[in-house]
């Protein structure tokens, strides 16, 4: 699918529908009674702005949480966490055990800045959190934010050598099992037919329906996917764009985000409302970082609007349930829950994260007659049908009380020139976080029009053939009793460097003492070495010391049906580095013990 939409296909043929849902969802019971998506409100009238910082945010702890009565399908699940916590399967989450490595696809029209995350965002700063590469390369490419604003960039993105289809071969090639497909991101357009935001790909820029392109290649490709969701942010987030230049020729001349809807007569963007691009000015409240993001507060002034945004967010997730059928869904945030009043969820308190869930559970169960989806929702304390991740790194020890995914970019979260593509990198975020129990979702950097850099077909290559030789050590896995053994600084293990994979990982050194382990679904030990000695040499894991109870009853180097010579010592496991063995950046041992 490319020029038209899966909306409008089905809206127009029974018989296309059918073959089309057959592609897109192979659980049997997709064809379940459609619910009945409801029209969303118009935005609430706001009050005048107030002077920019003359007004305190409310202290969210002592503001009651609005209970929302958006419509959600019946079912088993009710809407409060005790409910879903209640009706959640056992082993609703067990297929992310079994895929356990999944490729991140953080691609939308921010990556036209080549400028790395939150391009959208910063192009609007003169100064920026990172200096003024966003608006400077904006500037530079595109004019300036006055003139050109963020609107007109997704007017004229166009990522003509995007072709999901292709991608998702070459990542499953690489030992995909999963995908995380970005459906918004902070800058509030929506990457499908929409039904709720008209600035999104159907109607703005490439005129193509991506997440249905990526669902169709993901489905035929037998890969479980994902859909995210970063608007929890984008009504604080798009604060820059009500600024102006402090300096320079353009001083107070106001950016785009300013313009109302009348504004737009006899412009592309005709009939269109900012507002629902740029939302609306908060300045007026004291504290908030307009450059990275309040710490917390409730926007006291705009309750009436906060409760119409938290629904507009979960219509818009509900529109992707109904229409995509993900195997899980995403929301971005750094708060214990989406709109707490504290760090991402500034600004409200409501309960519209479990409404939605509730309803997505209950969907899962009317059309599959089982529930084997989940939720991510990023840092919440432990709760029954929900995943939580670890972006940019992974936990110290082993996590166990909580399914979690490990979340790393190539280079940046969007692309930018410059990335160092080290497939050594990869592999080793992918050990770290198997030998603490979690998955782990790399993201790989596509450029604006939707291509990979040669360096990046490369990476893919080499972790594909790592994951073939090395794989069932890793897919399926738990942690073992310990995550790893080698050089300790200061008291602690070496272990590879958090952040975006770059130069700053790859210059890790390890050696031959440095070990990850996992244990198989069989109960072998898996003991990846994170080098490969020279033939003859010794390698020693003290983990597996004799000690009276285990005893080691065979090794072996994955991908040789011979064992190697090795010794179980009270020192420990000894095993000799064989010739020819075929490994490359780290050595894997299926340790049998009884």
């Amino acid at each position: 699918m490319t020029a038209i939409s899966r909306r409008q296909l089905l809206a127009g043929s029974s018989a296309l529908a059918v073959t089309l849902n057959g592609i897109l969802h192979s659980a049997p019971g997709f064809a379940a009674t459609p619910f009945r998506l409801p029209e969303l409100p118009p935005m609430p009238d706001l009050a005048p702005a107030r002077p920019e910082e003359s007004v305190d945010m409310a202290d969210p702890s002592e503001w009651a949480e609005t209970k929302l009565s958006f419509p959600i399908a019946d079912g088993p699940f009710g809407s409060s966490w005790p409910e879903i916590e209640k009706a959640y399967p056992d082993k609703g989450t067990e297929w992310l055990r079994e895929a356990k490595f999944g490729i991140w696809v953080h691609f939308g029209p921010q990556a036209a800045g080549n400028s790395g995350d939150w391009y959208a965002k910063y192009m609007y700063d003169p100064t920026g959190r990172w200096g003024n590469k966003a608006y400077d390369n904006h500037v530079r490419n595109f004019g300036h934010p006055s003139e050109v604003g963020y609107k007109d960039i997704l007017k004229d993105w166009n990522p003509t050598n995007l072709h999901p289809d292709t991608l998702v071969d070459l990542y499953k090639k690489a030992g995909a099992k999963f995908l995380l497909v970005q459906g918004v991101h902070h800058d509030n357009y929506d990457n499908w037919d929409s039904k709720y935001q008209k600035w999104n790909s159907v109607n703005i820029g490439p005129k193509r329906d991506l997440l249905g392109e990526w669902v169709t290649a993901a489905r035929q490709a037998g890969l479980k996917y994902g859909v995210t969701f970063h608007h929890e942010y984008t009504w604080w987030w798009w604060q820059t764009a009500f600024g102006a230049d402090t300096t320079g020729p353009k001083a107070g001349v106001p950016y785009d985000g300013h313009l109302t809807e009348a504004d737009g007569k006899g412009t592309w963007w005709e009939g269109l409302d900012p507002r629902m691009l740029y939302t609306v000015n908060l300045r007026e409240y004291r504290g908030l970082d307009t450059r990275w993001a309040p710490a917390r507060g409730i926007f006291q002034n705009h309750e009436k609007y906060a409760e119409w945004y938290a629904t507009w967010w979960a219509y818009r997730i509900m529109d992707v349930i109904e229409n995509y059928d993900p195997d899980f869904i995403y929301t971005d945030g750094d708060s214990q829950n989406p709109y707490t009043g504290e760090k991402s969820g500034t600004g409200a308190k409501n309960d519209a994260a479990s409404r939605v869930i509730a309803h997505y559970y209950n969907r899962t169960k009317a059309r599959r007659n089982t529930v084997d989806t989940f939720s991510v929702i990023k840092f919440k304390k432990p709760t029954k049908g929900l995943v939580t991740t670890e972006e940019g790194g992974f936990p110290e020890g082993i996590k166990r009380e909580q399914p979690w995914i490990g979340e790393v970019p190539i280079g940046d979260w969007f692309y930018g020139p410059g990335f160092i593509y080290e497939a050594s990198s990869v592999i080793r975020y992918v050990l770290e976080t198997a030998s603490r129990d979690g998955a782990s979702a790399v993201c790989i950097p596509m450029r604006p029009d939707g291509s990979l850099d040669p360096e990046c077909l490369s990476l893919l290559s080499e972790v594909g053939e790592w994951m073939a030789l090395n794989g069932e050590g890793i897919y399926g896995s738990s942690a073992w009793r310990v995550l790893g053994e080698g050089e300790m600084i200061d008291g602690k293990l070496k272990v590879a460097r958090k952040g975006a994979l770059g130069v700053r990982q790859h210059s890790v050194s390890f050696d031959q003492r440095d070990f990850r382990f996992t244990q198989g679904r069989d109960g072998a030990v898996y003991a990846f070495c994170l080098v490969v000695p020279e033939a003859g040499t010794r390698l020693t894991i003290r983990s597996l010391a004799d000690d009276g109870t285990d005893k080691v009853k065979s090794v072996h180097l994955l991908g040789r049906d011979r064992q190697p010579k090795w010794k179980h010592t009270s020192d420990g496991l000894t095993i000799e580095v064989p010739r020819n063995h075929g490994h490359s950046i780290t050595m894997s041992f299926r340790i049998v013990t009884t």
